[in-house]
């Protein structure tokens, strides 16, 4: 008998309207009765997981395509998008992930062979700015980074946030004293900076001088092991991208740039020392090189020559081992008219290498 009255499965459709009327119950001002509150908030965590299996399908079943195109549509014609994206903070954690898991899964879903998720977003970007400011609540800046990073696989909506002014608030979150935050805060960072390459490079080149200002200031040159870190190798990623070429060579045109990485060749971090090498390389390997820095490498020849020759790793690696021989051939071979032999113990040349003696 007790089979006989098993409640029907809502469909996609009233699963994502009855969300809607339930999200309300989550906000604790709501004044209606507390056991009330409980029971609403209990169909709404039991709905919003419901969402997530329609998505992901469970361990019976795999997902319907088509109970997955259904509820990607009403999701975003009814703006239940939004209207989740502002009560996440509000939810449970588990509810909060599934939650956020089903927003994550929408950036991919098509309907009718097409991304709507792109098109809702472009016609709603205030959503990013919500998002982004995010990482000032340690409360949900990971649930926020986590959706953020998936509305960034989108190229225009990428190139909205590149363009705003968030971008300089970036270098601000990249430094969170919370270690989980500010890891996430980079991936996010590398994810703009790194997936669309034709949209970096156009960003890259018009916001050349502000952004690398503080990529330098902030970032490479900061206190912190692990800011420094992710900076170097991030640094190195851009850099050497094709599409930022011409980027590269303006960037390693600059003496003062080159007197950062080989402060940073000085760290007593293997690691940050590696992903040092392969930027400070560029400088030396670019056949364009002012006169400023070649002076710099010539004066400082047998120095730099001393300290690369010194310069291992732990594991046997043949490409560092070439680049590294290329490097030194290249600084054995620089000419300049204007030789002045470094007798300064202060030169960043010297304290390279009186790092590594030691």
């Amino acid at each position: 008998m007790k089979g006989l009255f098993k409640t029907k499965p809502k469909t996609p459709t009233e699963l994502v309207s009855s969300t809607r009327e339930l999200l309300p119950y989550a906000d604790k001002t709501t004044e209606i009765r507390e056991r009330k509150r409980e029971e609403k908030v209990a169909e709404l965590n039991k709905t919003i997981l419901e969402m997530r299996i329609v998505l992901y399908g469970s361990d019976q079943s795999e997902p319907n395509a088509d109970a997955c195109e259904q509820l990607t549509q009403e999701f975003f014609r009814e703006d239940t998008f939004r209207l989740l994206t502002t009560s996440l903070p509000k939810l449970n954690l588990g509810a909060r992930r599934d939650a956020t898991n089903i927003m994550a899964n929408l950036q991919r879903q098509r309907v009718d062979s097409r991304v709507i998720a792109c098109k809702y977003l472009e016609d709603n970007l205030d959503l990013m700015d919500i998002l982004i400011s995010g990482y000032e609540d340690c409360d949900i800046a990971l649930t926020y980074g986590t959706i953020l990073r998936e509305c960034i696989r989108h190229q225009s909506i990428a190139k909205y946030v590149l363009n705003s002014g968030h971008m300089k608030k970036f270098f601000i979150y990249l430094q969170n004293p919370n270690f989980d935050i500010a890891s996430d805060v980079q991936a996010t960072f590398k994810e703009l900076l790194t997936r669309h390459k034709t949209t970096v490079a156009e960003f890259l080149s018009t916001n050349y001088d502000w952004f690398f200002e503080e990529y330098n200031s902030q970032l490479l040159e900061s206190t912190s092991y692990i800011t420094k870190r992710h900076a170097v190798k991030l640094l190195g990623d851009i850099l050497l991208d094709r599409a930022n070429s011409s980027v590269m060579v303006r960037y390693v045109s600059l003496l003062d740039n080159m007197r950062i990485l080989m402060n940073l060749l000085r760290d007593s971090n293997k690691t940050i020392k590696f992903e040092s090498f392969h930027v400070f390389k560029l400088f030396v390997a670019n056949q364009q090189k002012p006169e400023e820095i070649t002076r710099v490498l010539v004066s400082n020849r047998s120095k730099l020559l001393r300290f690369f020759a010194d310069f291992t790793l732990e594991k046997a690696n043949e490409q560092f081992e070439s680049d590294k021989s290329y490097i030194m051939r290249e600084i054995s071979m620089l000419e300049t008219n204007d030789v002045r032999p470094s007798t300064d113990d202060s030169d960043d040349c010297e304290s390279i290498c009186a790092s590594t003696s030691s």
